[in-house]
């Protein structure tokens, strides 16, 4: 089977499914078109990552606090822009103990650094619901080029949500503190999700 017909395949699997739980209106697959607008990331969004460890373990967390907005272009996903920011100090571990020394010097700083910032260069369509982000990320003082993953995952005329994963190697934003006993990549799980304007 060709990898077209398997895509072809998938989506009209998924479609089904779909349709037996939505209304009429809501049962046909959006289209750039239909998605396209201005959204606020809403605090229903997770941010959600991982620090992995040699022999097992490691850090995960997430971050309570964020803000962003993306603009969808339905006649060209080119010119669709993603701004995104997160605030360190509300990071959460369930541990006060690493919590207090992610905030510090050694990793995010956030006395002096409050925000990371994340703001899109070039969005590259990748499949019928999917698309590569590619944008300037500025932690601790410095900006590098990162590139994150992003998969529809659910839409409606008011509420959109999307899959959102992607490695950042943290020496890049000088925060070696731990390597190599601790990944240098901290790997991002995202559902991330936009209320329309």
């Amino acid at each position: 089977m060709s990898a077209r017909l398997v895509t072809i395949t998938a989506a009209l699997m998924t479609l089904a499914g779909y349709a037996l739980h939505a209304s009429p209106s809501e049962a046909r697959a959006p289209s750039l078109d239909d998605a396209a607008g201005r959204y606020d990331i809403s605090a229903s969004s997770q941010i959600n990552f991982t620090v992995g460890q040699v022999g097992g373990g490691g850090i995960s967390g997430k971050f309570a606090k964020f803000s962003g907005t993306f603009q969808l272009d339905g006649r060209d996903i080119r010119k669709s822009v993603v701004e995104f920011a997160l605030f360190p100090e509300a990071v959460q571990t369930g541990e006060s103990r690493i919590e207090d020394f992610l905030r510090s010097s050694a990793v995010f700083d956030s006395a002096n650094h409050p925000k990371i910032v994340f703001r899109s260069t070039k969005i590259t369509q990748t499949g019928d619901d999917t698309a590569r982000i590619e944008g300037k990320l500025t932690a601790k003082g410095t900006t590098r080029t990162e590139h994150f993953d992003a998969k529809l995952t659910k839409w409606n005329r008011r509420n959109i949500s999307f899959h959102i994963q992607g490695g950042v190697y943290r020496t890049r934003y000088n925060m070696s503190v731990g390597t190599p006993i601790y990944s240098n990549i901290v790997q991002f799980d995202m559902i991330v999700n936009g209320q329309k304007h």
